[in-house]
């Protein structure tokens, strides 16, 4: 990522198409017919929209493993992408905080991890329970 980009702290990973997933009752569907993103090796997609209580990254880990954190950076609150060749995130500031696949910080100036949220497959739908009022 270029040093522009991350002064203003804009990141790589596309949002989700609007028609591929939706949200009740605090629990997350996605369908993965519809979400190309998903389907790559290490593919990943974010969800930000005002019906969330939080933005959401979901990405796929090790082993075709599905993840999803809270989209914020504990040191600044950017937003995270995914680094595959290094199976981490990153925070997309120039600060770089970087977290394991299961938030824990690695490095950089964060002192906190990000909070991870379980996901649930079933066929060619993902299930991720939030609770609202987020941090």
């Amino acid at each position: 990522m270029g040093l522009i980009k991350r002064l203003l702290g804009i990141c790589s990973t596309p949002i989700a198409d609007a028609g591929s997933w939706s949200y009740e009752n605090g629990r997350i569907e996605i369908d993965l017919n519809r979400t190309p993103e998903l389907s790559a090796p290490y593919g990943a997609t974010r969800l930000e929209v005002k019906i969330l209580p939080e933005r959401i990254l979901i990405f796929k880990g090790a082993g075709e493993q599905f993840r999803a954190v809270y989209n914020r950076c504990a040191h600044m609150g950017r937003r995270l992408d995914p680094v595959p060749e290094n199976r981490t995130i990153q925070c997309c500031s120039v600060s770089r905080s970087t977290y394991d696949y299961s938030g824990g910080v690695m490095t950089g100036p964060a002192k906190a991890a990000v909070k991870s949220l379980p996901v649930i497959q079933s066929g060619n739908r993902l299930y991720i329970n939030i609770k609202s009022g987020a941090s």
